[in-house]
């Protein structure tokens, strides 16, 4: 059985040196550059470009084909970040146990890191040499679907939007698909157009990355509730004081955690007997699931 902490541990540092390197190489503004650094550079687990690096191993193809898009695709992940901490939305001082990029550069430097982390994203794909360009102009063509009004910028105005409402669960998974899911989709369905996988495997992988996007939004609300804020490395309890719909709130704890391990099981069942490298996908649907930061 391959080791997850062995395969995180290498492939983390194939993408935190990527994304220095990308941002080093180029000519920016000496404070925006900094800013830049201090976000991509404030640790987390890179689950999204390990979904990249562990879908594209599961398909039998080299990981490191995916180094661009993982980069790119955590950049994009990173401007979110920083977006969503600035006072006019989640108001949040500390982001994986350092301040928040704000309470550091300001708020004009904050917002226009992060619009260059996300501009920056699109060159890195399309100056990708090892892939076609028929695939880079795919795969330009899904991240501005998934990180844009109909994906997760359209998620988190419908978040927004539901607060001090009562929602249904339909409605709460509709915006959390978006919100939160379409990166995740991304990072796996990328990884199939890289690795040219047949219709049938893109199709169960498509379900992987589905059921696990909205497991990780449930183990995310899950963790405001019952989360070590020390192991957290932010406030817990925001969702409640922003009067959020959550899925503990709709569906108590328990069944919130029941519909999280309903999830996992969907995802890991897509994968089951068509012929899957999986190990390592699947011990990552189970450090999304158990997670506590």
């Amino acid at each position: 059985m391959q080791d997850l902490t062995v395969f995180l541990e290498h492939y983390k540092k194939v993408i935190d040196e990527s994304l220095f390197k990308e941002i080093s190489v180029r000519n920016i503004e000496p404070k925006l550059k900094e800013s830049m650094l201090y976000s991509v550079q404030a640790g987390g687990k890179r689950i999204r470009p390990m979904l990249v690096f562990a879908t594209l191993q599961a398909l039998n193809a080299d990981p490191l084909l995916g180094v661009r898009t993982a980069t790119a695709l955590e950049m994009i992940h990173t401007y979110s970040l920083i977006h969503d901490d600035l006072p006019a939305m989640d108001n949040d001082d500390y982001r994986r146990g350092k301040w928040t990029n704000h309470k550091i550069f300001g708020d004009a430097t904050a917002i226009l890191a992060g619009d260059a982390l996300l501009t920056l994203a699109f060159s890195i794909l399309a100056e990708d040499e090892n892939l076609s360009f028929e695939t880079r102009l795919a795969l330009i063509k899904e991240i501005s679907f998934s990180s844009g009004a109909e994906g997760m910028v359209g998620g988190q105005q419908a978040d927004m939007e539901a607060e001090n409402k009562q929602v249904t669960l339909e409605e709460l998974s509709s915006i959390h698909a978006r919100k939160t899911g379409e990166l995740l989709i991304f990072a796996v369905t990328s990884a199939a157009k890289i690795a040219e996988a047949d219709p049938e495997q893109t199709k169960r992988l498509r379900i992987f990355a589905e059921n696990i996007g909205i497991g990780f939004q449930i183990s995310d609300d899950i963790l405001d509730v019952i989360g070590d804020e020390t192991k957290m490395g932010k406030k817990t309890g925001v969702d409640a004081f922003l009067n959020k719909s959550t899925y503990p709130g709709l569906l108590t704890l328990d069944g919130a955690k029941r519909a999280l391990n309903e999830h996992m099981s969907i995802a890991k069942s897509a994968l089951s007997g068509h012929d899957f490298d999986d190990e390592i996908l699947l011990q990552l649907a189970d450090l999304i699931a158990l997670r506590e930061n």
